[in-house]
């Protein structure tokens, strides 16, 4: 389980908004802790494309690449084959024969995702963002079909790098899909499995409708791109399933299959959020992964189920200002009087701000416009509130701090330290008997011949 830019800054401000200071949110009760180094090949602070793959392939790489391991040159889509491209737990688990899933509030061909199927620059989406002389190159939606076209279960959104130009979309009917070669990969994948017991959704209506008992193959792409907010949801006409409506419902179908399976689930929201400074949607999205994570812990034997909750990278976000216990995190910084507390020109500030992002634009107006920074009330603090940052940027920055790990369930006793990004994917393969540790597991704790854990 993957919250993108969940630190443990926004893990810290999302456990306040959920239930206050000394409360506990349910990822930070698992037993099991390490961090992360997240650097890749080139940066000291990674894209979520390069850790991603080291996630999920325990291979470190280049900024921008997906699936691919440092000696791919990503606009050479010639070197992207072969031994450039890495091995991901899903490649494993499908060889296998064990069941797979993907659910993400991102778009389906978004880094995060894409890194368990794709070999890929992270920005080619769909066929329209392919360069001009990109001769031969496919993209990530394509590559879902060739590579991933298996997997049996997906919820995303994403619809519109699925859908041609000239075809509109279900739900927004003045919307189009955007590839430019007339593939429609929705159709083509629901032809591909016409005698699967296979289903296509794309609103909370018909998800709803799913009977996980009677449905092995489940693809639903619920936006055009990027799911909603938490906090936007009331605004979609069609509706959209929670995160951990989803997760919930893959789980029942992946859960069939004796041989095991591998799920992955992502917070997607929670990094866009940051970087649009609008912390508030950050941790409310935060709250909601949280739900996912305690989804999974209500369905599974963790005496056969390896469960491992992280992040990709870590965010520019800060939490400062010594405001009193009560008060919310949301909004200015507080004495125990109820006065705001003030910076050096006596102005208020709130709690929540960002190193760089869009706020610091918002900052750098006001100072040019009044001669000081914004006077921020009572009345900041909401979803759409741009925090304040102090180096203005149309985008906040990922950051460089190390990420937690939490984990329970076989192996989990693995992570206990500060360890390479790219080791979780090997204690992942480890705990399945998959990979270099296949024919390692002689007996499960249930006794059986071999482990077929998560």
């Amino acid at each position: 389980m993957v919250g993108d830019g969940l630190d443990t800054t926004t893990t810290t401000a999302a456990r306040v908004l959920k239930a206050g200071v000394d409360s506990q949110l349910t990822l930070e009760r698992l037993p099991f802790l390490g961090m992360l180094k997240t650097y890749n090949v080139d940066n000291q602070v990674p894209d979520s494309g390069s850790a991603a793959t080291a996630l999920f392939s325990g291979v470190k790489t280049v900024s921008n690449a997906v699936g691919l391991d440092s000696t791919a040159d990503l606009e050479d889509c010639s070197t992207m084959e072969g031994e450039a491209r890495a091995h991901s737990i899903l490649d494993d688990f499908m060889e296998a024969g064990r069941s797979t899933g993907i659910v993400t509030t991102a778009h389906l061909t978004d880094a995060t995702p894409a890194a368990l199927y794709a070999h890929n620059n992270r920005y080619w989406q769909n066929d329209a963002d392919l360069p001009e002389d990109a001769d031969g190159c496919e993209d990530i939606a394509s590559q879902f079909m060739e590579y991933a076209g298996g997997v049996q279960v997906v919820l995303a959104g994403g619809r519109e790098d699925f859908l041609p130009e000239d075809t509109a979309d279900p739900e927004y009917p003045d919307m189009n899909g955007k590839r430019t070669d007339g593939r429609n990969i929705i159709r083509e994948w629901v032809r591909s499995h016409r005698n699967d017991n296979a289903e296509y959704v794309w609103n909370l209506p018909d998800f709803r409708e799913i009977d996980t008992e009677e449905t092995d193959y489940l693809l639903g792409l619920f936006e055009p791109g990027d799911m909603r907010y938490e906090t936007d949801r009331g605004g979609d006409g069609a509706l959209e399933p929670t995160l951990s409506t989803m997760t919930r419902k893959a789980l029942e179908i992946l859960q069939k299959n004796d041989e095991g399976y591998f799920l992955m689930v992502e917070g997607g929201q929670i990094d866009d959020a940051h970087h649009e400074g609008t912390a508030a949607k950050a941790l409310y999205d935060t709250v909601a992964f949280d739900h996912a994570v305690e989804a999974v812990l209500e369905m599974v034997d963790l005496r056969d189920t390896l469960v491992i909750v992280t992040s990709d990278h870590a965010q520019a976000l800060s939490f400062t200002g010594y405001g009193a216990r009560q008060d919310s995190i949301l909004g200015p910084s507080t004495d125990n009087d109820g006065e705001f507390a003030s910076d050096e020109n006596e102005l208020p500030f709130t709690k929540l701000q960002y190193s760089i992002g869009p706020g610091g634009i918002l900052e750098a107006k006001s100072l040019a416009e009044n001669g000081t920074r914004r006077n921020l009330t009572e009345e900041e603090g909401g979803p759409d509130f741009v925090y304040s940052a102090g180096v203005p940027k149309s985008s906040s920055n990922h950051a460089g701090q190390d990420v937690p790990v939490y984990a329970v369930g076989p192996m989990a006793f693995m992570f206990h330290r500060t360890h390479e990004q790219n080791y979780v994917a090997h204690v992942a393969r480890m705990a399945a008997c998959l990979g270099e540790y296949e024919g390692n597991c002689n007996r499960s704790p249930r006794g059986k011949k071999s482990r077929k854990q998560q």
